[in-house]
């Protein structure tokens, strides 16, 4: 569900981006917090269908990364201080966490 609310939005704000705003720095926000976003919701869904133990701890930091990343950007874009671009790189590591889960997990798991 979480997923899928993070690609509602991730939508909804890149529609915002393109239509509804003009100021350049903040469609840039916009659209880079949506194709972030968009790209880990659809990751975390990946990643819930996998059948690996290891795996199943990727998608709440994975949505930790959308909320953090993408969520101060929006923030920004939408008039929130500056200084929380503070919290964007925090994002992008758990963006790199969860990717490395990923991978730790299929490098463990079985043949087929």
């Amino acid at each position: 569900m979480m997923a899928a609310l993070a690609g509602f939005l991730c939508v909804a704000f890149g529609a915002f981006a393109a239509h509804g705003i003009s100021d350049s720095k903040a469609q840039e926000w916009l659209r880079t917090g949506a194709l972030y976003g968009f790209v880990h919701a659809l990751a975390v869904f990946a990643a819930a269908s996998l059948r690996s133990r290891r795996a199943r701890f990727a998608p709440p930091i994975l949505l930790a990364g959308v909320v953090l990343f993408s969520g101060s950007l929006w923030a920004m874009a939408l008039g929130a201080p500056r200084g929380l671009g503070a919290v964007t790189p925090i994002g992008g590591l758990c963006f790199l966490a969860g990717w490395a889960l990923l991978a730790w997990a299929a490098a463990q798991a079985p043949e087929a």
